[in-house]
């Protein structure tokens, strides 16, 4: 598995990062140390979770995630093997994370405790990557509405949200620092604030990335590459689309969509022609459509890591050994054609 370095830091996470949101609701504790044991034995070394999971979030299952990764490392014993990644949640009416049943903002009191607790369920001592799971300035977020609204005063400060981080990291509760959903004007800001203050420097940015969303290309790669601020791609199946068990209204059993219902964001006008065309290229070289899809996203040069996630060990499998696919210059070429015609389509 080839090793990629995270931002400026001397640290070499595995091309393919394991996702792990559906541990705790649609996966078991079982199943999750079956999907994390082959992952290592694969050879990937980095792992991604957040306070918030398992999704969808709700009370009963908040935090289920990381103690079954908290559980896995303990009967291992290879902390030391993984570069684990975790997220604090921006703000949101979420009230059942904090002690005080606030809902949730960046304040310095709330990542703190957040730390704390993700530690205590992750059975760790430290955490390799700190994210900010979405911003804390309110905006459209995870497919919502395209309209910005601005709203001054609304927001904790960039500046106070890394002097929290910053005393994080000299504590040595958290290693290093990330971003996720967020944007390029977001992310120079953090940057600017981190050199004009002294403070510790984002080194990665964790953003939905697929062949029917490719959003990020606009701006925040040029960022990527010029500011060392990685992309950890998220959703690069695009919630599963891209497989082609959805087209033509089809609702496989026991599947994220029959069983919650909430992934709108790749059914809107044009998305079904666009995964057409993605599945008739995948049909034309002989490529599993996941593995198209996934390798794509792999191999894009401003890609620190590709987040793959999976319900099922052959869902993993496919997903892993995607890697071995070759995108030759002609299937590029036809990708790229497909793009052209279709754009981004997801909301």
């Amino acid at each position: 598995m080839e090793k990629r370095k995270l931002g400026t830091t001397d640290i070499e996470v595995s091309s393919i990062c394991l996702g792990t949101m559906t541990w705790g609701q649609q996966n078991t504790q079982d199943e999750g140390f079956e999907q994390m044991d082959y992952a290592l034995d694969m050879g990937i070394n980095f792992f991604d979770t957040a306070e918030m999971y398992a999704v969808p979030p709700k009370k009963e299952t908040q935090g289920s995630t990381e103690k079954i990764i908290g559980n896995w490392f303990n009967e291992r014993k290879n902390r030391d093997q993984v570069i684990l990644a975790t997220k604090v949640c921006g703000r949101a009416p979420f009230t059942w994370l904090r002690d005080d049943e606030t809902p949730t903002e960046q304040t310095k009191k709330q990542i703190f405790e957040a730390v704390d607790k993700s530690l205590e369920r992750l059975q760790t001592d430290y955490i390799d990557l700190y994210q900010l799971h979405w911003p804390d300035r309110p905006m459209s977020l995870f497919g919502g509405s395209i309209n910005y609204q601005h709203i001054e005063g609304e927001a904790n400060s960039i500046e106070s949200i890394l002097d929290a981080l910053s005393e994080l990291i000299k504590i040595g509760k958290i290693r290093n620092i990330g971003l996720s959903n967020e944007t390029p004007w977001g992310t120079m800001e953090f940057i600017h604030q981190s050199k004009d203050n002294d403070l510790p420097k984002m080194q990665s940015i964790q953003n939905a990335y697929n062949l029917l969303n490719r959003i990020f290309e606009f701006g925040g790669s040029e960022i990527a590459f010029r500011e060392s601020v990685g992309l950890l791609a998220y959703s690069p199946l695009a919630q599963g689309y891209l497989t082609g068990k959805y087209q033509n209204g089809n609702l496989p059993k026991g599947s994220r969509k029959e069983l919650f219902d909430r992934l709108q964001r790749y059914e809107g006008i044009g998305s079904e022609d666009a995964i057409e065309s993605y599945l008739n290229i995948a049909k034309k070289y002989n490529i599993d459509p996941s593995q198209l899809a996934n390798q794509f996203v792999t191999t894009r040069p401003f890609v620190t890591s590709n987040i793959i996630g999976a319900t099922s060990m052959e869902q993993l499998k496919l997903a892993v050994t995607s890697i071995e696919v070759n995108l030759t210059e002609e299937i590029e070429n036809d990708i790229e054609k497909a793009f052209k015609m279709h754009g981004n389509v997801a909301s």
